[in-house]
């Protein structure tokens, strides 16, 4: 693929994991917080494209989607958290399980950004309020992984060369 096209595709990616985060909300009961799409898109890149790409779509266009919803001082701990969820998920499906079974390294990423959340509320709020917000990172990477999983299965067979990164 030309840089040019990567620049483009990436952006395209990007600005879709930002309206699947902005636009479908579940608001969090417990928290000030929400669930969303977006991780299903990160899971995607990752999937379709590799880690490097998860690790780009899923820090940039969460982060922007933190900044546009005024959740700005979130911004660096999303690139972060949603950053290496992608990354991981990426790398994991590169090996030869990760091929056979890509729920399992979609399942991981989402559990490194739950952690990646988790750690930083600690310092945020406290082990205990951190704590209220862990089920449901950890259930929203969940969620995101098996819509991804789903998805993907629903279109390899359809569209000529798609295949697992």
């Amino acid at each position: 693929m030309k840089n040019s096209h990567k620049i483009a595709l990436y952006g395209v990616l990007m600005a879709l994991t930002v309206i699947m985060t902005m636009v479908i909300q579940i608001p969090l009961p417990s928290s000030a917080g929400y669930l969303n799409l977006g991780d299903m898109v990160i899971f995607l890149t990752a999937i379709l494209l590799g880690k490097k790409a998860g690790f780009i779509v899923g820090g940039i266009g969460s982060a922007l989607a933190d900044i546009l919803l005024g959740w700005g001082f979130y911004a660096p701990i999303t690139f972060i958290a949603k950053g290496l969820e992608g990354f991981v998920a990426g790398w994991l499906l590169e090996t030869h399980w990760g091929k056979k079974y890509p729920i399992i390294p979609t399942l991981i990423g989402g559990i490194i950004m739950a952690s990646s959340y988790y750690f930083a509320e600690i310092f945020m709020y406290g082990a205990k309020a951190a704590l209220v917000n862990l089920p449901a990172n950890i259930g929203q990477g969940t969620f995101g992984a098996m819509v991804a999983i789903t998805i993907y299965t629903l279109i390899k067979g359809r569209i000529p060369g798609l295949k697992l990164k």
